[in-house]
Parts: C-alpha cells; structure tokens; sequence
C-alpha cells in the first residue's frame, strides 16, 4: 500500500512539474537550491556508481580525421572503431565551424528566449513536427532528466530535402538549423559510405536502404544543477536508429560511453562531432558493428548543449530491416529477426528509455 502511495504521489509531481511548460531551466530560473525528488535517482545506482570510481583506467574514444585522400586508412579506421566502440570522433569533416557555432547559439538561444514563447512549442504530441518538452519519456523513466529538448522532424514529406518552408520552426533558431541541417545530412550519407566499405559492401549500400532517408534533430540544453551527483542529464541507453552524429558545445565534459566495463568521458574537440553507432546498424550488419550504451551527466556548471541528429531511416513506412543478405552465411547466421521499422519506432517511444533494449527483442 505504501508503495502505492508513494508512486501515485510521484505521477502527481510529474503532472505538476509537467503542466508548467517551463522545463528544468524554469526551476534553475527560480532559484531552486534543492533537486526535486523525481530528478533523484535511487540511492543503489548512486552506491554503486562511486564504489566504481577508483578503478578507472585511461581510454580515449578514436579520433578519426577526415580530410585528405587516404579513403582506404579512413574506412579501416571506422570500421575498428564501429566494432570495437561503437563511437568515434570526426574531425575536418566538411561542416564550416561557423555552421557548427551557429548551431549551438541558435539552441542557446531558443532556450533563453522568454519562457511565454518557448510554451507555444511545449508539447507530448509525437506527431508535431516540432516539439519542445522535457523528456520525452518523463512519465515511462524511473527518474526525470535534468534537461530540456527541442526536437525538429525533416523526416517527413514535405519537409525532407525541403530547406524553403520552415515558418514552423523557432524564429531564433530557425536559419541555423535548416543550415546545420542541410550539412549534417550530406556529412551522414559520407559516413554511411565509409560505413558501407568496412562492411565490405557498395559504398551506396547503406543509403540505398533508405538509412538515411530522413533525419531528425534533438536539441538538448542542460541547465546547472545544484546536486548533479543526484541526478543524470541523459540516462544510460542505446540509440535506437541507425547513426547519431553529435555536436556538443565546449563547456564541459559530461558525455561518457560505457566500454569495457566503465564509463569513459568523450572530451570535446573544438569543431569535432561526435559519431555513434545505433541499434538498427548492429541489426542490419548481424552484430559486426556495435551500438553501445552511453549517458550524460549533470553538472554544476552549464549550460551545456548538446544536438543530437538521429538517422533512422523511413519511421512512418512498411520498411522491413534485417541483417544484410551479404554479410549472413552457413558459417555466419542471422542473428537477429527481421523488424517492422514502424512497430520497432513505436515500441521505442512507449519504453523509458533507461529501460529500453532494443536488440534483446529481436534476437533469433
């Protein structure tokens, strides 16, 4: 019974924190000194997490320069770190710095803008294409994020590869981000290439299956936090789509990857972009690649921003993923069942996401 109380007073405070359309900067804006107890993670998880601490060893996640015209060391380098990582860094890799701090100022700016504005675009409508909240699965997740997100749609018709009609968008991020867009896109079908080549496949292999056919933007703004060693910016997950490129603002470290056991930091690298490996890549290249779990802390210090562009394919069609026929023989078997990409995107939305496991449900 007293469990009972108690979580039925939990969703009372969701309900209220939510209903304020402020996000978590509107409880930094007020002066709050204390974390509200639905940020709090449980005590256990905090427990373990220190006693962890002290047996750190040094990684740094690959830094892959892709400028030059050794394509055959580059495609060798990402497939190392796809298999063994998951997640790498890119460097000189095509989009000007001025779009890449445009960006982030755009997002700043948004964020910061009067909070009357930002509420016209407050919303837990997944079929608006452009949506502010405070995450999405606050009401699935055993703890609230310390974050607020604004998250832009271009997968759909007739906004995908139409960079003229976004009067829906924030006016104070609206150029930035259809520019950022137009590069981001272009910088994640090159990768795919290379992607494609270390599998040993066609470099058009991966586009061809519409892996990059639409794309979608998360905008993420961390405020300071008076007691980050309470709570978690973005909980532990995997992504769910095919790629994730990641443009990170310089202010502090706060996003770690977990390999071999721990939690190694991503420092970032000025004009650098952060590339990681999703779950339908693993599935569809039968467990070559990794998609590996990751996180982001909270801080003291902040904001910190964060965009976040998901490729993961047509969400809203009859596509069918499984392993690549290539890359599957009698001494290489499938090792995952094929998928309904919508009912896959559905399942994703409707699972916390500090409880979402994507390839465990697809395992043959």
């Amino acid at each position: 019974m007293a469990g009972t109380i108690e979580e039925e007073n939990r969703i009372e405070m969701l309900k209220a924190f939510d209903k304020t359309q402020s996000g978590v900067k509107g409880l930094t804006d007020s002066g709050l000194q204390k974390v509200p107890k639905i940020f709090i993670r449980p005590s256990a998880e905090v427990a373990q997490e220190l006693s962890t601490q002290k047996k750190q060893i040094q990684f740094e996640v690959p830094v892959i320069d892709l400028s030059g015209t050794r394509r055959k060391e580059i495609v060798e380098e990402v497939r190392i770190a796809s298999e063994t990582w998951g997640f790498f860094q890119v460097v000189n890799h095509g989009i000007p710095l001025s779009v890449v701090d445009g960006m982030i100022e755009g997002v700043r700016e948004f964020n910061e803008m009067d909070v009357e504005e930002k509420k016209k675009y407050y919303t837990r409508d997944g079929k608006r294409r452009v949506r502010f909240h405070s995450s999405y699965d606050l009401f699935t997740s055993a703890t609230a994020s310390w974050r607020d997100t604004l998250s832009i749609s271009f997968s759909d018709p007739p906004h995908h590869l139409d960079y003229e009609h976004h009067h829906d968008l924030p006016i104070s991020c609206r150029d930035s981000t259809v520019e950022y867009s137009k590069h981001v896109e272009k910088l994640g079908n090159n990768l795919l290439g290379l992607l494609s080549e270390s599998l040993g496949l066609e470099t058009d292999h991966l586009k061809s299956m519409e892996c990059s056919k639409g794309h979608r933007i998360h905008c993420h703004y961390y405020p300071a936090c008076p007691q980050p060693e309470l709570t978690i910016g973005t909980a532990k997950h995997s992504d769910a789509g095919f790629l994730t490129i990641l443009l990170q603002n310089q202010i502090i470290t706060s996003l770690q990857v977990l390999h071999q056991g721990q939690w190694v930091d991503i420092q970032p690298i000025p004009g650098g972009l952060v590339v990681n490996i999703g779950d339908l890549l693993q599935l569809v290249s039968n467990g070559k690649f990794r998609s590996v779990e990751h996180r982001a802390k909270s801080s003291r210090v902040g904001p910190r921003i964060s965009v976040a562009c998901f490729f993961s394919g047509p969400v809203n069609g009859d596509k069918i993923y499984g392993p690549i026929e290539e890359l599957v023989s009698q001494e290489n078997p499938p090792v995952y069942k094929e998928v309904l990409l919508s009912e896959y995107v559905v399942k994703f939305l409707s699972t916390g996401l500090d409880n979402y496991r994507a390839l465990d449900y697809y395992k043959v």
